[in-house]
């Protein structure tokens, strides 16, 4: 059975304490899905591409095709998973969306199983599960019914399930292409892809108030460079399901952040919920994982 290791520890909580300030800073951007979305990725690929130039040039010639087919599929589910989340927003409530896009650990879970036999121990997927709980306790009674909240929860579902892909893929590639590499280029193309959407669907990116442009470049800073760069190293080193399941922490940070900036009081249940899924984080990380397949 394999440990997660002290640094190991310190990437995921650095990668999920700055996730976490995703949803305060599209609350505080107040701009389109799309713009929203495209500005962040692009702010990204701005500051990561010219430090890493050389080394995306170098890996390109060497790059083999299922490896491109791997880094493309990362950066349009990338693309996908951040349009189809931030526009579910709009249609259903925030406690619908938020315990929707966060059931990729189930997803990721079957697809690592399925491709390399990983498989978490005991422990941790009783951890895995008590997560899961907690995220439903946070939203007992929250969740809305009716065709236009339908349509927002199936959107993020479906970023659910992008998120997945982009997790799975990266942990497959990263064993060959080195992380600002990798990164560059996911970033670049999912910059491209939604700037091209954002464009084709006539949206503007200028007339906005200056607090937006401010919120919307943090949000490319820190959740999308700090945080998912983060992540993307933690799971060049641990099963993508562990990085899956230490992602369900977000609700609980963005939670402790409205409370703090914009003195929103969480409610009983959501302190109890948040308690439950940290606990559930916990149990993950200390159960580890399988180095060989065995039954659960």
């Amino acid at each position: 059975m394999a440990r997660i290791s002290r640094a190991n520890f310190f990437l995921l909580l650095a990668g999920v304490a700055a996730i976490s300030s995703a949803a305060l800073l599209i609350r505080e951007a107040d701009a389109s899905p799309l713009v929203t979305a495209a500005s962040r990725m692009v702010i990204a690929a701005f500051v990561l591409v010219p430090f890493c130039a050389a080394r995306v040039a170098k890996t390109l010639k060497n790059l083999t095709a299922p490896d491109a087919w791997l880094i493309a599929a990362s950066g349009a589910a990338i693309s996908l998973h951040f349009w189809l989340w931030t526009s579910s927003l709009s249609y259903t409530s925030i406690a619908s969306s938020v315990v929707l896009v966060t059931s990729h650990p189930a997803l990721v879970a079957l697809l690592s199983f399925i491709l390399w036999r990983e498989r978490l121990t005991r422990t941790a997927f009783l951890g895995m599960c008590t997560a899961f709980g907690g995220l439903i306790v946070i939203n007992l009674g929250n969740f809305t019914a009716g065709s236009r909240a339908l349509e927002g929860n199936l959107m993020a579902l479906a970023a659910a399930g992008a998120m997945s892909v982009y997790l799975v893929a990266g942990r497959h590639v990263r064993e060959r292409v080195d992380a600002p590499s990798y990164l560059a280029m996911v970033y670049s193309l999912a910059a491209v892809l939604l700037m091209g959407a954002a464009l084709a669907a006539g949206e503007k990116f200028t007339g906005y108030p200056s607090k937006t442009y401010w919120m919307l470049g943090l949000l490319g800073l820190v959740p999308q460079l700090v945080g998912h760069t983060s992540l993307n190293l933690a799971v060049r080193r641990l099963p993508a399901t562990i990085v899956s399941v230490a992602i369900l922490g977000e609700p609980v940070g963005a939670t402790f952040l409205g409370w703090v900036f914009l003195r929103e009081s969480p409610a009983v249940k959501e302190i109890a919920g948040a308690m439950v899924i940290l606990l559930g984080i916990l149990l993950v990380i200390a159960g580890g994982w399988k180095e060989s397949v065995e039954q659960v």
